[in-house]
């Protein structure tokens, strides 16, 4: 039973199911809908243009991915039951929110990946622009990316 519940929780290797993990009452506290239907339905629209920017961010450089996927999971949260769960319990998304709302932190090999492809994508648009000035906000822009990512806290996972 313990496995299942972690399982759909995203959860699924035995290592973290050792460390904390959320409860079904602490799951059905994050879900606060919305009184009124008309809100519930802005946060529903709020919570889709989240979701959006953050697959647009996936692909494009300065555009960060997992701010969005946490602000569709708080809209969602007061928006609709159903595409809070949905999103909880997809397999890439489900695990982002469930890192930060149990250890406010992402695990060091993603931050890696995350430099990595800062770099790659920074680093060809950077070659790929003609103008020096483009060149100087590109190095800019990626810069304090880079910093932004580095204060984020890290979690090494056995």
């Amino acid at each position: 039973m313990e496995m299942e519940k972690s399982t759909k929780l995203g959860l699924s290797a035995p290592s973290e199911m050792r460390t904390k993990v959320l409860t079904e009452s602490q799951i059905a506290n994050l879900l606060k809908l919305h009184d009124s239907p008309m809100v519930r339905m802005l946060y529903l629209v709020g919570g889709f243009l989240a979701l959006f920017l953050g697959i647009l961010g996936a692909v494009l450089p300065i555009l960060p991915t997992t701010p969005f996927i946490l602000l569709a999971a708080a809209c969602f949260a007061r928006g609709s039951e159903h595409f809070h769960r949905k999103l909880m319990e997809n397999k890439i998304t489900g695990p982002i929110v469930y890192e930060w709302l149990i250890y406010h932190s992402i695990p060091e090999r993603v931050k890696r990946w995350v430099y990595v492809l800062i770099s790659l994508s920074f680093g060809s648009s950077i070659l790929i622009v003609p103008e020096m000035w483009q060149k100087i906000m590109l190095v800019t822009l990626g810069s304090i990316l880079a910093f932004c990512i580095w204060r984020i806290p890290v979690r090494k996972i056995q």
